[in-house]
Order: C-alpha cells, then structure tokens, then sequence
C-alpha cells in the first residue's frame, strides 16, 4: 500500500507516554521505530515502517540527558533519507530555550544553534509550547506553531471557582504572560521582583501589586528546582494572602524541586506532561496536579496535517 499523502506518528524514547496519549486522541497508531544502542553508549534510531511520501510527525520533547534532542535529530534524519514529504518535529517542551540571548560574555545562544541543527537534520516545521521567549520563534527559517498551555490551563483555573482571584509572574519577565492570563480571567496581576544570588537560587523577593486577601495562582513557563515558587507563595501567605497555587507548563522538577514544594506554602502546583514526572517513590507528589496537553497536539497534528487553520488556538 502507498504511503502518498498518508501521515505518521512516531515517538522518541522521552515522549513516549505523551506520544501514545497523542495518537489516541487522534485516531491512530504510533509508527513503529526502534533503538540500536552500542555498548559505548552511542545509539541509532531506526523507523521499522516505510515513510516513503509520507508527512511524518516526530514527537520528542528535549529535557535533559542531551540523549532526548539527538535521538529526535537522528529520527528526523532517519525520515528524511527514507523520502519522508514532510518531516514535523513535535517537540512539547523545547529545550536550550532559557539560553535566547547573549546575557553575559563569551557564552552561546543555545536556542539558536537548537534551531539550526533541527534545520540541518531536515525539519520542515516545529510544534512547541510556550516558548521561554516568544523571540526563539524567530530563529527559525520555517514554520513554528507555538502553542500555548492556557487552553488547558484555563478551563481547570475556571473549574476551581476560585474568588478573590489574583495571578501571579515569578520575576519580571513572566509580567506579559500574566498579563494574558488576568485579562482572560478578568482578575487583578500581581509582579514578584527578585534577585538571584546565582543560577537557580533566588536572593532577595517582593511583591508589586495586592497581596492581601487574595487567592493567588503563580504563572510560569517552567519549573527547574522550585526554588522561585516556593519562594513566592511563601513570601505572599506572609504578605497576607489566602492562598498560593503554582502553574506551570513544563515541570523540570530538578534537585530539590519535590523537598521544595512541599515544604512550601502552596496549595497545589498545577502542570502538564510536556515533560514525564519523573519522581521516586520516597518524593512527595501529594501537591501535584497533571494537566494533558494530548489533545491540543493531536487537533493541531490534524489541522496541520489537512491545511487547516489553527489560530483558534492561540488564546494570548
């Protein structure tokens, strides 16, 4: 049977769940695809079907080990020496994108040469969430669809039935997405102002705007070590506020994310499975709440797939 216009869904070995969540809501079948590994540590994907004239969807988020972004970049490869139409990477999370600019000397723009190497590898078109920066979309020399997690997000924020409802950014930089997001809700903004002693530990922290007799929702894009949320909920029961909720996109969760959180003020940290949760059995996940994003990928995988419209989905 010819593969003309069909399309095929692979995953890399870091978004497997998320990928078999994916092609449920969609309709289909993962594209079967395999791993050699040598014993030095080196490995080769393989896609074990024919993609020929296919439009192949690759989907790998690239959170750490390194392993996750070259394993999608091989697969990309991999389709587009087997005569692939069209390769898509699919990439929930996009790694290297805190490194946008040049923010001291002599260091890379990691985003950047992300971006290039997806083009070198053959990419035609990348599918992402909530970008660190909205710049990144302009690093690429092909289409992005950035989607953003507020269609997931929202209805939950909505079911909770929240009054005296306040958002919250972590730092200055989160202020445009917390912007969005209190339009939408039509609820007051709140700005945490803090200064880092180093990477991933937070100084100093205050807070602009009401605290008081607020219940607030902490927004953000990702969370690393928990550091700057458990800072911030902390910081606002002691200026007043009824309550602290946490949401974020991407849940990193690193070093002492989990010790963290919940020893924290929160009440609940709501994120999506971009990344797995990756926790072991003596870390406390009770504060943690998942939100999948399987089915906003597989509407836009469709739309995409068939020409169609996805503007609908940007509700910034």
């Amino acid at each position: 049977m010819s593969n003309e216009n069909s399309i095929k869904i692979f995953a890399g070995s870091g978004s497997l769940e998320l990928a078999e969540k994916i092609v449920e809501s969609y309709g289909c079948n993962l594209g079967n695809c395999s791993v050699l590994r040598f014993s030095d540590g080196e490995f080769q994907p393989a896609l074990d079907e024919s993609v020929r004239g296919a439009t192949v969807f690759i989907i790998q988020s690239t959170f750490p080990p390194t392993e996750n972004l070259f394993e999608l970049l091989l697969m990309i490869d991999a389709a587009r020496r087997a005569s692939a139409y069209k390769v898509i990477a699919v990439m929930p999370y996009f790694g290297w994108a805190r490194q946008d600019r040049k923010d001291r000397p002599r260091v890379s723009i990691g985003a950047k040469l992300v971006a290039n190497l997806l083009h070198a590898a053959g990419c035609d078109r990348v599918m992402t969430t909530d970008l660190h920066a909205d710049q990144i979309q302009g690093f690429f020399d092909f289409p992005v669809d950035h989607l953003y997690a507020s269609s997931v997000f929202l209805p939950y924020i909505h079911s909770l039935k929240i009054e005296n409802l306040s958002v919250a950014a972590p730092d200055m930089g989160g202020a445009k997405r917390a912007n969005a997001y209190a339009r939408l809700l039509e609820c007051p903004m709140i700005i945490c102002h803090k200064s880092r002693e180093k990477a991933n530990v937070v100084g100093s922290m205050t807070a602009i705007g009401d605290v008081e007799g607020r219940n607030v929702i902490i927004l953000d894009d990702m969370i690393d070590t928990a550091g700057t949320i458990a800072k911030a909920a902390d910081m606002m029961m002691q200026r007043g506020a009824l309550s602290t909720r946490a949401m974020a996109t991407h849940a990193l969760l690193s070093g002492p994310a989990f010790e963290n959180i919940s020893r924290s003020a929160l009440l609940e940290v709501i994120i999506t499975d971009t990344i797995p949760l990756r926790n072991t059995p003596d870390q406390d996940i009770s504060k943690i709440k998942v939100l999948s994003m399987a089915e906003l990928f597989a509407d836009v995988i469709h739309k995409v797939y068939n020409y169609q419209s996805i503007s609908g989905k940007f509700l910034f």
